[in-house]
């Protein structure tokens, strides 16, 4: 008599999102389907990088905008960092900018808040399966956007700003002084003030309101 095969054991998520209330809605959706389980929650992408660590989870659903490090800078690192956890992004923002470069950050899909009851579990499943999931509409973006591009004779659009000049913009916008970045990136006060020079250079803007201005118009803060 053969025994029944072993139960697969869930899909551990981290679920990351600055509001909570948005992270119940999104708990309630996932915990509610039989083979996903939420089992770690962050308010921030640093807090998710930290937990995606020291947690043992197989997904991580990132919302874009949140403080101190955006789900795109935290979807970077946990790609260097762990290559096997797959990466949804969860956004309110159905923009072509933000979605190309959630796929160059290592994301396996993008999915708009407004329709996760319908999407999301969708794109988790998909996700665990190595398939990406794109919202209804990105396919048509993606291609329209390739299109123009090759009959232009040009590649994908190099980034303005490297990702430490990205990191420390997004905390001078948060109104963050050069002596507590330079705590958070591990990196001296002086050496901030460097990227930010260049920053400022690079961007043709004169001070810490117009980099404030920009970093909104970015998406790395909210306004």
């Amino acid at each position: 008599m053969s025994l029944p095969p072993p139960a697969q054991r869930p899909t551990r998520v981290l679920l990351a999102d600055d509001h909570a209330l948005v992270r119940r809605g999104v708990r309630l959706i996932l915990d509610g389907e039989p083979g996903l389980s939420v089992v770690a929650e962050a308010g921030d992408g640093a807090e998710a990088v930290a937990l995606a660590r020291t947690t043992d989870v197989d997904l991580a659903v990132l919302d874009v905008a949140m403080p101190r490090m955006t789900g795109l800078q935290a979807a970077r690192e946990l790609s260097r960092r762990l290559p096997e956890l797959r990466i949804l992004i969860l956004t309110m923002y159905d923009n072509e900018q933000y979605f190309f470069e959630a796929l160059k950050a290592g994301a396996c899909g993008y999915v708009l808040k407004s329709v996760a009851d319908r999407d999301l579990v969708e794109a988790c499943r998909a996700a665990m399966r190595d398939e990406p999931f794109l919202y209804p509409g990105a396919e048509t973006a993606l291609v329209r956007t390739y299109l123009d591009r090759v009959h232009r004779g040009e590649g994908l659009p190099e980034r303005t700003i490297t990702e430490r000049e990205e990191e420390i913009l997004k905390l001078v916008a948060e109104g963050h002084t050069s002596k507590e970045i330079g705590e958070l990136l591990f990196i001296s006060a002086k050496t901030v003030e460097r990227h930010r020079a260049n920053l400022l250079q690079k961007l043709g803007l004169r001070d810490r309101l117009e980099l404030t201005r920009y970093a909104i118009r970015a998406g790395l803060v909210e306004p």
